[in-house]
């Protein structure tokens, strides 16, 4: 069964390599040099921060379990994650709106440096903060970044199709290359090296320190409302009201918080629905199969975003159900297929059919990172961009914290079952959403602002 693993493997090491050698100028965009520089700087920047947070991913349990921490104490920690997450995401998003996206991205590096820190003690209540602190650096991640990036690209005079070059270059490189590299890099510090399971969090200092040292040196400082009058309260009312007011705001929202809750969920799935049996599958070549497969789809999405006559609220619909189907797999593996009763061994066949069908999932998740970004960039108000961005993971972190903590109450069927209902619901919102896409807000941001600005002087004694 090894053979399989690398036939895998090499079919789409080999569509990646076609499909980016094959471009034609129909899926060709041509910029400037001043563009490029500034998207190569982003790229830079983007990469080096998806090393840092890549190589910690696959030696977190595994480092908690060599402190002598049980499975309940672990479950703690990574609710805590993403509690932390979700309690101040909101908070960071909108202090990154106001304060400059530029010191929120630093803010990220640092507080991420700190959170490797505390790796080195044994002691539950450190581990403990550093979860905390891991949780709003990656509320920055998925948020500060991208919101630099549009402001900036907008800022300089750049052409709006342009973006979809740099959002599907970055999920190629830092989604995917950058993944399978670090990957690599920490097997050898921790294997090959023996530098113990500490040294992928030093490692990802450094390269947090180094993407910090190019933002202080090459990043210009941008804003989103950076009104002195405006407190935090405001912000969020501000945010919550965009939401509400407009239906595409709110759709966007729902689709990311089902896909990216869906996405998570499989996270901690595909080790057991793999190995159900205990079986040894090579983990990580399996994980550094499946971001390959992500790679395949950023590709495909940069194709279909350079060209003007394809919609992305139409092709996604396709994606989201496709990414139903493919986790329906395992639910019908575990009816047509008879279990192996037989403990250990290598993987099995329902074991191969569900690979490949997770490889279709990821490079659903190829796909979807670059889209979901080119979407935000049209519908989002540039005045709370950060904040908003952070208001639709509150749904996503609330999910994936009950996913956590009742884990071992569902069999796997079940929660693979209700990712693919989830998945299914947020294509017939994306249907929605591209009915209605063309259609003008209701209310624009502005005009939201001045009838807050009306209304609060009647608050006044």
């Amino acid at each position: 069964m090894e053979l399989f693993y690398y036939m895998v493997f090499g079919a789409l090491g080999a569509v990646v390599a076609a499909l980016e050698l094959s471009k034609s100028n129909k899926d060709r965009v041509n910029t400037s040099p001043a563009f490029n520089s500034f998207k190569n700087n982003y790229l830079l920047v983007y990469s080096l921060m998806m090393a840092g947070d890549w190589l910690q991913g696959p030696y977190v349990y595994y480092l908690y379990t060599t402190y002598g921490f049980g499975k309940g104490e672990i479950g703690q920690l990574f609710i805590a994650g993403f509690g932390s997450s979700m309690l101040f995401g909101t908070i960071v998003g909108s202090l990154a709106d106001k304060q400059g996206r530029k010191r929120a991205s630093v803010t990220y590096c640092i507080t991420y440096i700190l959170s490797c820190i505390t790796k080195h003690s044994p002691q539950y209540k450190v581990l403990m903060l550093g979860r905390i602190l891991g949780g709003i650096a990656t509320s920055l991640l998925f948020s500060a970044f991208e919101s630099w990036l549009v402001a900036e690209h907008f800022k300089r005079g750049f052409d709006q199709q342009w973006l979809s070059l740099t959002f599907s270059k970055a999920i190629f490189l830092g989604n995917g290359l950058v993944a399978i590299l670090s990957g690599l890099f920490g097997n050898l510090l921790v294997d090959t090296l023996n530098l113990g399971p500490v040294s992928p969090f030093d490692a990802a200092s450094i390269f947090l320190a180094i993407g910090m040292a190019v933002i202080l040196s090459s990043w210009t400082e941008n804003y989103g409302d950076s009104s002195d009058n405006k407190d935090l309260l405001t912000q969020f009312k501000g945010a919550a009201v965009a939401i509400a007011s407009d239906e595409k705001i709110a759709l966007l929202g729902a689709i990311q918080s089902l896909f990216e809750g869906s996405m998570y969920t499989f996270v901690f799935l595909w080790t057991p629905a793999l190995s159900p049996s205990d079986e040894e599958i090579p983990h990580g070549f399996i994980f550094a199969t499946f971001m390959l497969a992500s790679m395949l789809g950023s590709s495909i999405a940069s194709r279909l975003l350079a060209r003007n006559s394809t919609r992305v609220e139409s092709y996604m619909q396709i994606v989201f159900v496709i990414s139903s189907a493919s986790l329906l797999l395992p639910i019908l593996t575990n009816f047509l297929v008879t279990p192996s009763k037989v403990k250990g061994g290598g993987i099995s066949f329902a074991g191969c059919l569900q690979l490949l069908g997770f490889c279709t999932f990821e490079a659903c998740v190829g796909i979807f990172w670059p889209s979901i970004m080119k979407m935000r960039s049209q519908y989002i108000p540039e005045e709370a961009r950060s904040t908003i961005m952070n208001f639709f993971r509150i749904p996503l972190n609330i999910f994936v914290c009950i996913v956590l903590y009742n884990v071992d109450a569902f069999p796997i069927t079940v929660m693979f079952g209700m990712c693919s209902i989830f998945l299914f619901v947020a294509s017939i919102l994306q249907r929605r959403l591209a009915a209605i896409g063309d259609k003008p807000k209701t209310e624009d941001w502005a005009m939201l602002k001045e009838k807050d600005g009306e209304a609060e002087p009647l608050n006044d004694p």
